[in-house]
């Protein structure tokens, strides 16, 4: 059983999919722009990968600059604002029984699958 946070329109996020689908995994697919996790999904997601907010958001998206975030932006203000902002949130992030990762190079999935 796996979940992956989906951006279709994601390169990166498309050949997690595919990674997954090769490796005979049909995952549950969560269109998270569409549906963005709440606030404590999100953390519990973030604290599983054990990463920090900020380790998991983009820092290269206009909204980012626009709402003035930055490094030493309090945590709870970053997952606020990558709830409300979805785009901001590094994708893909695939779930498994094993673990989480943000598939940040594919094949780090492999620790999990």
């Amino acid at each position: 059983m796996a979940t992956i946070f989906h951006n279709p329109r994601c390169s990166k996020s498309r050949q997690a999919l595919a990674y997954l689908r090769e490796r005979g995994i049909e995952p549950e697919v969560v269109a998270y722009l569409e549906a963005p996790p709440s606030v404590e999904k999100l953390k519990e997601l973030l604290d599983a990968a054990g990463l920090s907010p900020h380790d998991a958001i983009r820092v290269r998206e206009a909204e980012y600059r626009k709402l003035g975030l930055s490094k030493d932006t309090p945590a709870e203000d970053l997952l606020a604002a990558m709830v409300v902002h979805p785009r901001l949130i590094e994708r893909p992030i695939v779930v498994t029984e094993k673990g989480v990762r943000i598939a940040r190079p594919t094949e780090i999935l492999d620790e999990i699958i």
